[in-house]
């Protein structure tokens, strides 16, 4: 029998466990030699066909290939250096008149969540939601847990391991993984990183208790309304979604661009739209409120003009599709 003092950790993703070197072989590790790809609220790994919208699910994945263990962590994916990524930019058409005006920020500069609170209207309607979700749960719950079930709140790495597993404190995520420009965090949190690894080793900011049954609901895209009106200082954005979750969803920016992501009703169906704005905003002076039937969004202008619309629409010009009446609209 093999010591636990000669064990090492394995680091091929999906794997993570102890091994012996003594009794390593070619088959002994079961891990993706892909890496994880996030793209429209899809979780999946490059090396696999199976994509996953649910987090817990994603990381329960098992490998594809099989190896030996290793402990050296896996290469970074390298990125293309600033110059490179400069050098590679297509130039932004700007409408005429903000030519006139001061340079337009770059539209990659790093997102800033938007503070946000909970309207008066929401909170009545969002304690019933809660309830009649936590109730569903109960019910899933009742039934048998299997030995070594993985915990399904996010960021928890706990397995069943019998009765006594039902009172330890489990360590999880409240809110969801956040992907963008190649930084990875939690929106419950403030801590980012651009390793994948580092990512899933962050211990959770919440405690409660673990639950072995995957929520009877499931997250999915979800298409919602919304205008804009503006005043001498700011941009307001109405999107209408019933009884929206302020724990699952968030709004981030940077001056000239908009990111919203919207969970709402018991089946935590997400809205997520990506806008490059017409104007410049101050993000700090920004406001979100969560209301009964919609999600407002307060942004404050830079400049006190007026926009022609929400959207930058003289983005980078399609030539398959122009015509030579393009020019004149």
């Amino acid at each position: 029998m093999s010591s636990e003092v000669n064990q090492l950790q394995c680091y091929n993703r999906a794997c993570g466990q102890l091994f012996d070197p003594e009794t390593n072989n070619e088959d002994s590790c079961q891990y993706h030699p892909g890496v994880p790809v996030f793209h429209d609220a899809y979780k999946k790994w490059s090396c696999c066909d199976k994509k996953t919208t649910d987090f817990t699910e994603f990381l329960n994945i098992k490998g594809c290939a099989n190896s030996y263990h290793s402990n050296v962590k896996p290469p970074e994916p390298k990125k293309p250096s600033k110059e490179v990524m400069e050098e590679e930019a297509p130039p932004v058409r700007k409408p005429l008149q903000q030519q006139q005006n001061r340079v337009r920020p770059d539209v990659n500069e790093p997102m800033e969540h938007i503070q946000s609170k909970i309207g008066t209207s929401l909170k009545p309607l969002l304690e019933k939601t809660l309830k009649e979700m936590a109730l569903e749960t109960e019910k899933i719950n009742d039934g048998e847990i299997q030995l070594n079930t993985p915990c399904h709140n996010k960021g928890c790495r706990e397995v069943y391991k019998g009765e006594y597993s039902n009172i330890e404190t489990c360590m999880y995520h409240s809110g969801i993984p956040v992907f963008h420009e190649g930084m990875k965090y939690w929106s419950c949190c403030v801590k980012r990183t651009t390793d994948f690894d580092s990512f899933l080793e962050q211990v959770g900011c919440t405690t409660g208790k673990h639950k072995w049954h995957k929520d009877i609901t499931t997250e999915s895209q979800a298409k919602c309304r919304y205008d804009w009106h503006q005043t001498a200082q700011s941009v307001i954005i109405s999107v209408y979604s019933k009884c929206p979750l302020p724990e699952l969803s968030y709004v981030e920016a940077n001056p000239v661009k908009l990111h919203m992501h919207i969970a709402f009703g018991k089946e935590k169906q997400i809205f997520e739209e990506e806008v490059i704005l017409f104007g410049v905003v101050d993000v700090k002076g920004s406001t979100v409120t969560y209301l009964g039937s919609k999600v407002e969004i307060i942004l404050k202008k830079a400049e006190s003009q007026s926009w022609k619309d929400l959207r930058l629409r003289e983005t980078i010009p399609n030539f398959n599709n122009m015509s030579l009446d393009d020019d004149n609209k």
